[in-house]
């Protein structure tokens, strides 16, 4: 007679505050050819009331053996079925499992949008601009959005490396810089009637504003959120992620660049010439030269926008957590 196993991961209702901090029960049931011990979960530590990162009672995710058998009277009785991984192997599979799933969702994503990015030109000859938007957004929201919440759900499982979300200030760095983040991430809401497909969607060559700073702001927009993520949450799921995200947006700086080359020609590498890929590089050396009223150029709707959206999805982030979670993905 084969028992269960019931391992408790923690997860932040609230990433907003390390001391809001609550367990998610994510039952996972191993089948041994005995019986175990269930485990625990300590009570978290109330040191000024401040609630620690939950820590299992016995070692966790394969470093040691965490279970401790009781009875082997039952063992052999059942022969229908092959005895399963039991124990630890068992159980770091499971529980480490979710990175490698992080990335290949990450991976399909990145190998969809800049595929079907790079056919862009070849897609709205066949089936015109608008046609091709609406395709393009069809099939890279849907991965998008289950990558999305595959990652909310499981931000918290994987191998803990550090733990710095107590640590003097670092809440506050974390989400300034996830507000600039989305300064850099959303230039493209500068044309929401293209990207919807109301107006004919095309392809700009921009000079002004933020592409002053970086020619290339949504790479380093996403650069900052990975970084500031994996700072705060600090596990091999979360690097996992901002690995293929990173990856796939510097791969998105040598493709980007090469439509722009194939599209416009000389006045892209003009363009080039006098903007950079890293932040400041060619205000720095002069080749980018800034108006007296270049904050003008940030005095628009869009920014504002942004600004407002920003602060709303910091706000919202239990309403999306919750939401995702009802997902069971």
């Amino acid at each position: 007679m084969a028992s269960s196993l019931l391992l408790s991961n923690p997860f932040l209702t609230s990433p907003h505050n390390p001391n809001n901090l609550t367990r998610r029960q994510q039952p996972l049931t191993l089948r041994p050819s005995s019986a175990f011990t269930l485990l625990s979960l300590t009570k978290p530590s109330n040191n000024n009331n401040n609630p620690k990162f939950l820590k299992p009672t016995v070692p966790f995710l394969g470093f040691k053996k965490f279970a401790t058998r009781i009875s082997t009277k039952d063992a052999d009785t059942d022969t229908s079925v092959p005895p399963p991984l039991a124990g630890e192997d068992s159980a770091a599979f499971e529980l480490g499992k979710q990175k490698v799933v992080m990335f290949i969702l990450i991976l399909i994503f990145a190998t969809v949008h800049s595929g079907l990015a790079s056919l862009r030109d070849m897609g709205e000859k066949l089936i015109g601009e608008r046609a091709f938007r609406v395709l393009f957004a069809g099939v890279s929201l849907p991965l998008a959005v289950s990558t999305v919440v595959y990652f909310i759900n499981h931000r918290y499982d994987g191998i803990q490396l550090w733990e710095l979300q107590s640590a003097p200030a670092v809440h506050q760095l974390v989400w300034l810089s996830n507000f600039i983040s989305f300064l850099f991430l959303y230039p493209s809401t500068f044309n929401l009637l293209e990207v919807a497909a109301v107006d004919k969607p095309k392809m700009h060559l921009w000079e002004t504003g933020i592409m002053r700073i970086t020619r290339h702001p949504q790479m380093v927009g996403q650069v900052m959120w990975c970084l500031a993520h994996t700072v705060w949450i600090g596990n091999s799921v979360t690097v996992a992620a901002s690995l293929g995200l990173i990856g796939h947006h510097l791969f998105g700086v040598w493709n980007g660049d090469r439509r722009l080359a194939t599209r416009y020609g000389e006045a892209f590498e003009a363009v080039k010439k006098r903007t950079s890929i890293v932040p400041f590089a060619a205000i720095l050396d002069g080749r980018q030269k800034l108006p007296k009223d270049y904050y003008k150029e940030f005095l628009r709707l869009p920014y504002l926008s942004i600004t407002a959206l920003t602060l709303g999805a910091y706000f919202a982030h239990p309403l999306m957590q919750a939401a995702s979670f009802r997902l069971h993905w």
